[in-house]
């Protein structure tokens, strides 16, 4: 049985989009963009990790997201730390929203998926492909752009360009 977006939406109220989103690009936008079509509510979830050196922090990276959805209320801004189940289930949220880029992206979140499955039972994964524009656009990609000087702003909004400038101007400052 194949389902339309309308019935989707009907039977999910709230998905999260978990992330770094370090920093959020045009290919995130367009996915949570594209999810509010579906449900109700998306929640990004922005991820604590403490593995990663990020170039923003969590509480820049929330207020930017915050800021470019500012005129749609379906969208959340949030953050977690440790596992997202433990997050999902605290939030009574069963769905998890996941983009995917290319066919090596499909391989990692499949097993994630999985492992989430085994974890929680009734959560399911939503596997959204990129829009075609964007299948080359990652955080990494814009942050290392960014870094040498080159123009990020095709691959990020306008606000976020702004605060790379304004972080990267920094940082080269000190290092002069």
């Amino acid at each position: 049985m194949s389902l339309t977006s309308s019935e989707i939406s009907h039977q999910s109220s709230a998905a999260i989009f978990p992330g770094s989103f370090d920093p959020v690009t045009v290919g995130h936008i367009d996915l949570i963009e594209r999810s509010t079509a579906v449900f109700d509510e998306v929640i990004v979830a922005v991820a604590c990790n403490q593995e990663k050196t990020p170039l923003f922090t969590v509480a820049e990276r929330i207020e930017m997201i915050k800021k470019v959805f500012s005129d749609n209320p379906r969208v959340k801004v949030e953050t977690f730390g440790g596992l997202l189940i433990d997050y999902l289930v605290k939030r009574e949220v069963h769905v998890i929203i996941r983009g995917l880029r290319a066919v090596s992206d499909f391989e990692y979140e499949f097993q994630m998926a999985l492992m989430n499955r085994k974890l929680a039972p009734d959560v399911e994964t939503f596997f959204m492909t990129s829009s075609a524009l964007y299948t080359y656009v990652s955080s990494r990609i814009v942050k290392e752009l960014a870094s040498l000087g080159g123009d990020v702003s095709d691959l990020v909004h306008p606000l976020v360009e702004k605060e790379i400038k304004a972080k990267y101007g920094t940082i080269k400052k000190v290092a002069d």
